[in-house]
């Protein structure tokens, strides 16, 4: 969110915006019921709380949300210039009191819970206004909190009055569907590769969404007020989704999820209830061109790779018998033994063992830290055993 200005709420003065439909108190009947196959990679109309109920349980693989703020906002914030700053004052963002914000909020979100699939995810993203009562609601329904990652702005809206920090910041919750949730997806080897082989942390630094990304009106005005950035968005998907995976969008607005999605070769489901949102959205996701299926494959997880034996290595000639291995600085030196073991200094173990021996730790991967020297230059011994798996795939 880009406004850092709030007050005491005073419901007289609030406008009331209806949130769940005229059938909140009772589920959709069956009839009602909205089949995945006609509500994959398509916008639906309507409430989103009512929307939800009619989508079949457990079909959902991500969803990211982008809820309203509930910004409390009272009248109209200007610039040192005088010039009005265009807000947030969206009827959507409008609500009576907490405890109205409070049942939307457990109201989709449990809904979200029921058709996510039982090792899938979701993000949620807020500012301070909201993020917090978002959090409680999420472990008070069940969710398990995975991670909170902080998106840095890049290019934050100052603080005009000079009375607060600037907020240069949202927050974003992942949770799997509940504390027992396994082998939910999160492409851990492909964001380490794409970040120069180092592991991504939870604050991400990326800009506002500006210039030609971000979408306007006949009239020149932004299209959405807090239309995501889609390096946001693409982050997250290819981070906890995997190619023909089901993205939902809750709040689907002009449509950054499922153009990312497409993009990406997810599918998604859009719910959105205002139709200058669905149109803009509509033409923004029909412009949009798929990668390339081959360019999506992600490199496989190192704990879904066929385990190899060090033994093998040796019986299979890669490595020589009596091969003398060291770490990359050479500073310890082991030598190879025909059983698949290794020997440093009159003790003889595995490679991990004598690794952790050698430097007087606990453990050790023996598969990195051991080297051999090839045309003079070191090199892991890692590189083998890749050679070893492809060889076994080729075999297969």
């Amino acid at each position: 969110m880009r406004l850092a200005r709030a007050g005491a709420i005073d419901p007289k003065a609030r406008i009331q915006v209806l949130r769940t439909g005229p059938s909140a108190r009772a589920p959709s009947s069956s009839s009602d019921s909205i089949p995945l196959s006609e509500a994959l990679d398509r916008i639906l109309a309507g409430d989103c709380v009512e929307t939800l109920r009619r989508l079949p349980d457990a079909s959902v693989d991500l969803v990211f949300a982008d809820p309203p703020y509930n910004l409390q906002l009272e009248g109209t914030l200007t610039r040192p210039d005088a010039s009005v700053v265009d807000a947030v004052d969206d009827d959507w963002d409008k609500f009576a009191s907490f405890a109205d914000y409070d049942a939307f909020t457990r109201a989709w979100l449990a809904e979200c819970r029921r058709v996510l699939k039982p090792n899938g995810t979701l993000f949620v993203i807020g500012s301070y206004h909201n993020i917090f009562r978002v959090g409680t609601a999420l472990q008070d329904l069940g969710f398990w909190l995975l991670n909170d990652i902080v998106w840095r702005k890049a290019n934050p809206m100052p603080n005009f009055r000079g009375r607060r920090f600037t907020n240069a910041h949202e927050t974003m919750i992942w949770a799997s569907r509940d504390a027992k949730a396994k082998g939910y997806t999160f492409n851990y080897e492909a964001l380490k590769a794409g970040n120069e082989d180092c592991q991504v942390r939870s604050d991400w630094f990326l800009p506002l969404c500006t210039g030609a990304e971000r979408l306007k009106g006949e009239d020149g005005a932004k299209a959405h007020p807090t239309q995501k950035p889609e390096a946001l968005l693409a982050r997250i998907v290819m981070a906890a989704s995997n190619p023909g995976d089901v993205v939902l969008d809750p709040f689907f607005g002009t449509g950054t999820t499922g153009a990312v999605a497409k993009k990406l070769g997810r599918r998604f489901i859009g719910l959105e209830r205002d139709p200058a949102y669905i149109a803009h959205a509509e033409r923004r996701i029909a412009a949009c061109a798929q990668t390339a299926p081959e360019l999506l494959l992600a490199p496989a997880a190192k704990r879904e790779e066929p385990r190899v034996a060090f033994a093998a290595i040796v019986e299979g000639a890669l490595l020589n018998v009596g091969t003398v291995l060291t770490d990359a600085k050479r500073r310890h030196q082991a030598t190879v033994r025909p059983d698949g073991t290794i020997m440093a200094s009159g003790i003889v173990g595995s490679i991990h063992k004598i690794g952790a021996l050698v430097q007087g730790l606990p453990a050790c991967n023996g598969w990195t830290f051991w080297h051999r020297e090839v045309d003079g230059k070191l090199e892991p011994i890692d590189a083998l055993r890749a050679a070893y798996r492809e060889a076994m795939a080729k075999a297969a």
